[in-house]
């Protein structure tokens, strides 16, 4: 389990990162973390504000966290549903997709949507059917403990008025557009590294839940990746 400041350094990473910022960590010294917090508190409030612009024929890094960050995708079902649905929409919205990977509580894609505005479509497709199958697994197998802990994780106050009870993804996705070869090349690298970051395998070829062993291992049994010329 992370404690409370590591999980405020993967939260604002994760916006700093879809923002195309560098990454601070809020256990620097004194007065680079008050600098960093800042910095990090203003992002935190813009974002729901910031106005999406997606421009044609552009690729787009996003990302996506679970709601209260529960660690839904540490149950391989839960990840092979995600790869099966991801693939599914896919291939109905006819959007390239370069690269991916699946973390225990967020994802990011790298994808071409044709239209550029689409990229918000495919986002609400992908999060809805993916927290239909897994909401109704969940409380399919609510008298297993996992399946009851994570049903409680994912359950909402009663001060949220909706009509579930629940709720998988966070409502919101960052896209950040990528507008040059290094920065493509960089968003690759920074997915596939992430597992091997967090301290999950010790070797990006370990997890299986990215596009590196598609580009290096020449291994598209779980998803072919559309190659850029």
């Amino acid at each position: 389990m992370y404690g409370e400041r590591a999980i405020l350094n993967e939260t604002f990473g994760l916006l700093r990162i879809a923002c195309g910022l560098p990454i601070r960590r809020c256990d620097s010294p004194a007065g680079a973390e008050r600098s960093s917090a800042l910095g990090d508190a203003i992002l935190w409030l813009l974002m729901p504000t910031l106005k999406r612009h997606f421009v044609s024929g552009q690729l787009q890094f996003l990302t996506s966290s679970t709601y209260r960050r529960a660690q839904l995708f540490a149950s391989e079902r839960f990840c092979r549903d995600f790869v099966e649905i991801l693939g599914q929409v896919r291939s109905e919205m006819s959007f390239q997709l370069i690269g991916w990977v699946l973390m225990p509580e967020h994802f990011h894609l790298l994808i071409r949507p044709d239209p550029s505005e689409a990229t918000s479509l495919i986002m609400q497709e992908l999060k809805k059917r993916s927290a239909q199958r897994i909401l109704a697994a969940l409380q399919q197998d609510r008298g297993h403990p996992w399946c009851h802990s994570m049903l409680t994780q994912v359950r909402l106050p009663p001060s949220v008025h909706s009509d579930s009870k629940f709720r998988v993804w966070q409502r919101r996705f960052y896209p950040f557009g990528i507008y040059s070869e290094k920065k493509r090349l960089e968003k690759l690298n920074y997915m596939h590294g992430n597992p091997v970051k967090r301290g999950l395998v010790n070797s990006p070829d370990q997890w299986p839940w990215s596009s590196f062993r598609f580009y290096y291992l020449n291994d598209s049994s779980l998803l072919a990746m559309d190659r850029i010329p």
